[in-house]
Parts: structure tokens; C-alpha cells; sequence
């Protein structure tokens, strides 16, 4: 059965294709209705993934709001289905239906929300801490479940990238995450096997630190 949505804006993309570039003039947004989309942001000659977006997420809608340029790169990380709106029909949409125009408010607040616990994470100073918190935060905001956990599209080396820590800090987290049965590195990512735990055993390694135990 043929989806009239898709007919009428839908686009295919590959993996690898980008979508935009941070400081592109935003024309367009984008609902993604199947594949992963990664949106990184340069920091400091570093590009930092900011969130790993799948069904049902739409991207691109600031830079239509704002009338600003992109702030983000968005790259597709696994073949994608996509409605293509331009400025004009969402402007539209907005204007027409008090449902879409509440949905983007409440998009647009969790953003704000991720964006803060960005931030705090990359204040955190232990570089090992940073790492099973980001860890923690990719597989519960993308991971996707499977039989063995939660799958998180990234590698250690990127994981460590983002956060601002050397890649040998992040595969000896992952060794010793393996070896408590936590996570493992995968040929396709990083399968976390409770998120529950990691969260748990990070806050465990943290309670010196909270309780004055090392000073």
C-alpha cells in the first residue's frame, strides 16, 4: 500500500549521504520514518555527535524557525526514509494545526534538556566516569534493543571523541566493562548489556568523590 506522505515529500538516503552541514543557509526539515540520521556539531576543530536520531525524530527545523544558518551537521548512518518539508508548508502547518505547532514546542524543550546534560557530562572531571556516562546516555536516548541489550551505533574511539577524552581511556573503560559483563564493543557498535547497571556502577565509582572519601 502506497503511503501518500512519502509520495508527495518523501526522500531515500544512503548511509553517508549528508543532509547538511553546520552553517548551510536551512530550507528544508526532515521526519525520519525509517534509518538513523547522526547530527554532530564542531567543537573546537572537533566534530561532537550531539544525538543519533531514528523513526518518528525530525531534524532541521530550527535553522526554518530561526531563519538562521544550520548549527549542525546531520549524516545519515543507515539507509533512510525521509518527508522533506520545506519552510514554506511547515510555516503552513504551524499556523494550521495546534497539534504540530505543540509537538515541536515539546521537541524543542527536550532538546534543551539534552543539551544541559551535555554539558554537565563534559564538565564531569574523571575521564573515565565521562565515558560510561555518555555510554549510559547514548544506549538510553538511541540504543536500539536486542536480544544480547542495547545496541549504540558508535565505537569507543568515537565515544571518547565526543567527550573530549583520549581514545586509550576509552577501550580500557571498554575492557573493563567487558570484563564486568556491562558492554562489549561489537563488530556494528557497542552492545551494553543493562543500562540500569551501568548507570548504577557509575554512581558506585562515584561516591567517594560525593561523599569526601578522597579529599
Amino acid at each position: 500500500m502506497s503511503d501518500p506522505l512519502f509520495s508527495r515529500f518523501g526522500r531515500e538516503f544512503s548511509a553517508g549521504d549528508v543532509l547538511f552541514r553546520e552553517g548551510d543557509p536551512g530550507d528544508h526539515m526532515y521526519v525520519i520514518q525509517s534509518g538513523a540520521i547522526r547530527i554532530t556539531k564542531n567543537v573546537a576543530g572537533v566534530d561532537r555527535v550531539i544525538a543519533i536520531l531514528g523513526p518518528g525524530e525530525f531534524l532541521g527545523e530550527l535553522a526554518i524557525l530561526n531563519d538562521k544558518p544550520r548549527v549542525a551537521t546531520a549524516t545519515v548512518v543507515s539507509d533512510a526514509r525521509c518527508l522533506v518539508i520545506e519552510a514554506k508548508t511547515l510555516e503552513s502547518m504551524v499556523t494550521r494545526s495546534a497539534e504540530i505547532a505543540m509537538r515541536l514546542i515539546k521537541k524543542l524543550a527536550k532538546r534543551i534538556d539534552a543539551a544541559d546534560a551535555l554539558i554537565e557530562l563534559l564538565m564531569h572531571r574523571d575521564p573515565k566516569a565521562r565515558i560510561m556516562l555518555a555510554l549510559a546516555r547514548h544506549a538510553d536516548a538511541f540504543g536500539e534493543p536486542t536480544e544480547g541489550g542495547i545496541k549504540i551505533r558508535t565505537s569507543s574511539e568515537e565515544l571518547a571523541r565526543d567527550v573530549g577524552v583520549e581514545a586509550a581511556v576509552a577501550v580500557e573503560v571498554m575492557t573493563r566493562l567487558r570484563r564486568l559483563r556491562l558492554a562489549n564493543e561489537v563488530a556494528d557498535g557497542i552492545l551494553v548489556a543493562d543500562v540500569g547497571r551501568l548507570q548504577d556502577f557509575v554512581e558506585f565509582l562515584e561516591m567517594p568523590h560525593n561523599i569526601g572519601g578522597e579529599g
